[in-house]
């Protein structure tokens, strides 16, 4: 059974000014992505700036968003890392503190093999007892690419490896794995603009920014298709892409969290070495969140 169907938020962690974490404000966060419909929280994930978090705050986060959520929808947890042993203890640390699932990153700077992926993958699954889902974006990982093969070994070789977050972009990759997964394969969409595409493939549903800002709009474009009004799901689909075009203007989540601040949710400020929006693009992105009606 997958750890969830339908519309992940791949959640932002806000900060206050002076760069620590603003607890507060992540709690009305997760509780209006809860009153929107959103369908899971995948928290410390890229959107989630996990890269700049110490380990400290990396699982602190993850613990008081289990808290804070109490078992009303699924919790995924962001605890891949580049070093196999970091991976297995945060890995283990966030299945102590409760989450549902783990989100695990391709190993990125090293530039692993295949082989060194699937071992990577396999050490940090056998750590814990709790799903996990790989995490392919080779654009932030050195071009590190897990192979339709790969992903379809471990989903099939590994018992808790339930699934992959496909950021590729590359459809062809992602019909040739579901051609070979045999329903093994848990595909869950990393492009928002390539939702009802991976959906048709297949997918289970998506992990997204745009839900941040979006989270019934993006929990509609899974629900239609699944109940059959694939014509509604795409209208909302394409709807939305001058504003997906304009959250990812500019690296994520740059543009996802002046969203948020624009529409007076407390995201606060990014850390370092993300810098905020530049002015011509701020301007592009409140035009498409006026177009879709959340200005």
């Amino acid at each position: 059974m997958a750890v969830f169907t339908g519309a992940g938020v791949a959640i932002v962690t806000p900060f206050k000014e002076n760069g620590e974490v603003n607890y507060e404000e992540f709690a009305k966060q997760i509780e209006l992505q809860i009153a929107g419909e959103t369908d899971a929280i995948i928290v410390c994930g890229t959107t989630g700036e996990a890269s700049t978090l110490s380990h400290e705050e990396h699982l602190d986060v993850i613990r008081y968003c289990v808290k804070v959520v109490n078992g009303r929808l699924p919790v995924v947890a962001g605890t891949g890392s580049n070093c196999t042993e970091t991976a297995v203890y945060l890995s283990q640390e966030a299945e102590k503190a409760g989450a549902d699932g783990l989100l695990v990153v391709t190993p990125y700077y090293n530039k692993a093999t295949q082989k060194g992926l699937y071992e990577h993958f396999k050490i940090v699954a056998d750590s814990v007892k709790i799903p996990v889902i790989l995490y392919n974006i080779p654009g932030r990982t050195g071009g590190v690419n897990i192979l339709p093969e790969t992903v379809v070994r471990l989903c099939t070789e590994v018992e808790n490896i339930v699934g992959v977050k496909d950021a590729t972009g590359n459809i062809s990759q992602v019909a040739k794995m579901m051609a070979l997964a045999d329903g093994k394969v848990d595909l869950y969409s990393g492009n928002d603009d390539q939702i009802v595409p991976i959906l048709s493939l297949g997918g289970k549903g998506v992990i997204s920014v745009l839900s941040n800002i979006a989270p019934k709009q993006t929990h509609d474009i899974c629900a239609k298709y699944f109940e059959g009004d694939v014509e509604g799901s795409r209208k909302i689909q394409l709807d939305a892409i001058e504003l997906i075009d304009a959250l990812f203007c500019e690296v994520n989540p740059i543009p996802v969290k002046k969203a948020l601040n624009l529409m007076g949710l407390n995201a606060g400020p990014l850390r370092r070495p993300l810098t905020e929006m530049e002015d011509a693009n701020a301007q592009k992105l409140a035009k498409a969140m006026k177009d879709f009606g959340l200005l």
